[in-house]
């Protein structure tokens, strides 16, 4: 269900309601603009994401979006996805922990100052791999071809993770016959998170 509201992430995610409200107060207390971005609270200044707030299943978070720039204050950031993420951190946590907002403002203003200063991680541009299993059906579909021709080089590069990223040759192939008619239809594999 898409949300259009930080009170309505919050209802909605009923179990960390009591966090989540602590979080929202604390980041409504900075200079930072409240937004609903990919169906979550987000923060910005000048219209550039510094942090947003996350509710999942062993625990809510408040994320940073440059949060690897972060020098000051390190301690409470964990990287969700070592290896694959570079510059988002995040701080967890769980049922019973104590949220502190004098101290995690120490993080959010760090990261204010961050974004004042210009400072940012570029992302570096990767080269398009597409694996087997789709290049075949590209060749043999010229409709599909044609349409993925059309998806800007971020989306191409979703799908094509997305098909190689599985392990076992039966999940490629479902995963393949699951976004033939999304690329048909020109839609990009993540979209529906993007414009919530």
């Amino acid at each position: 269900m898409p949300v259009d509201s930080a009170e309505q992430y919050i209802e909605v995610h009923e179990k960390w309601q009591e966090e989540l409200h602590v979080l929202r107060e604390m980041m409504l207390s900075t200079e930072l603009e409240e937004t609903i971005k990919w169906g979550a609270p987000v923060y910005t200044l000048a219209g550039k994401n510094v942090a947003g707030l996350g509710a999942f299943k062993n625990h809510c978070a408040i994320w940073f979006f440059n949060g690897a720039l972060l020098t000051k204050h390190t301690d409470l950031l964990h990287n969700a996805q070592e290896g694959k993420t570079k510059a988002l951190r995040q701080i967890r946590f769980t049922k019973g922990d104590e949220i502190k907002p004098e101290i995690l403002l120490k993080y959010v203003s760090e990261a204010i100052a961050n974004e004042k200063l210009g400072k940012v991680i570029k992302q570096e541009k990767q080269k398009l791999i597409v694996p087997p299993e789709l290049k075949t059906a590209l060749e043999n579909d010229k409709e599909l071809n044609n349409e993925f021709q059309k998806l800007t080089e971020g989306k191409q590069r979703e799908y094509a993770v997305y098909i190689s990223e599985a392990k076992r040759e039966a999940t490629k192939q479902s995963r393949l016959q699951k976004i033939i008619p999304m690329i048909k239809r020109g839609e990009g594999l993540n979209d529906k998170y993007k414009n919530c």
